[in-house]
């Protein structure tokens, strides 16, 4: 497994300082965050203007771009997305459901869009990846599972976060065992109490929370995961250099313990 953080986790900063502090704690690599409004780091805009300098980061910080996140599903912004994975050197764009949960049109609507990008995914050789998410068409095992199935696609995969099944009531670990073996890339943090909301910050950093992340771990393990782990906290856009080391800091601590548990570092 290559363990990583979203660059929103620094998203009050400028990019050069995720890539510093990331490379600092230890990290694998670097998940780019495309997300509007809470960092400034991958804007797509003008995504051909920061080719050149998230490559010297890069080489400089010996820190390989591991994914990206795009929430947004529309064409035209996903396929800048595409682009600018291609040119920056990254695999795997992971993307929200979007939709309304409990809701059999807006699920099918979600999987008829999702399907339609992981064509073009596809052509421009990356990985799509939707994770469940709170209060969306895809939020929990068996919507999943339904996702799964409509799209049998080569550049298709899963984007597991237990905070997410955590806070729709489900076991992350019995969650995680139904649909292991489609993960393509794993989204991590803690989570104290059932949500809706992660809670703040520093109460997303792994082992500070409800989750069990050791057995979270021992399933992928189990199923020979190779692929991405990444951090991902939200709501740290006014924290401190400091703080948000630290989370990155105690989070990989955490995850370095639990892959030696599992026997795979």
């Amino acid at each position: 497994m290559k363990l990583g953080v979203n660059s929103v986790l620094f998203g009050g900063h400028d990019l050069e300082v995720a890539f510093k502090h990331i490379a600092a704690c230890g990290y694998d690599g670097i998940e780019l965050s495309a997300i509007d409004g809470m960092s400034e780091h991958l804007v797509l805009d003008r995504w051909k203007e920061l080719v050149d300098p998230i490559r010297k980061l890069v080489d400089e910080y010996q820190l390989p771009i591991l994914a990206m996140e795009q929430p947004n599903q529309d064409t035209a912004i996903m396929e800048q997305a595409m682009q600018a994975a291609v040119e920056v050197g990254c695999p795997l764009i992971n993307c929200g459901p979007g939709g309304e949960a409990d809701n059999e049109d807006s699920l099918k609507e979600r999987i008829d869009s999702l399907g339609h990008l992981t064509e073009m995914a596809g052509k421009y050789g990356v990985m799509l990846c939707v994770k469940a998410h709170v209060g969306a068409a895809i939020y929990n095992t068996p919507t999943t599972l339904k996702a799964l199935e409509a799209i049998d696609h080569p550049a298709f995969g899963l984007d597991m976060d237990p905070s997410h099944i955590h806070r729709a009531g489900e076991n992350p670990v019995e969650a995680l065992r139904a649909v292991v073996h489609q993960v393509k890339h794993v989204h991590v943090r803690d989570c104290v109490g059932p949500g809706p909301s992660p809670g703040e910050p520093v109460l997303q950093t792994n082992g500070r929370g409800d989750i069990d992340l050791l057995g979270y771990f021992k399933v992928l393990a189990d199923a020979d995961y190779t692929g991405p782990v990444d951090l991902e906290v939200i709501g740290a856009k006014e924290a401190d250099i400091a703080t948000c080391v630290m989370i990155a800091a105690e989070s990989r601590g955490h995850m370095q313990a639990c892959l030696q548990a599992v026997g795979v570092r």
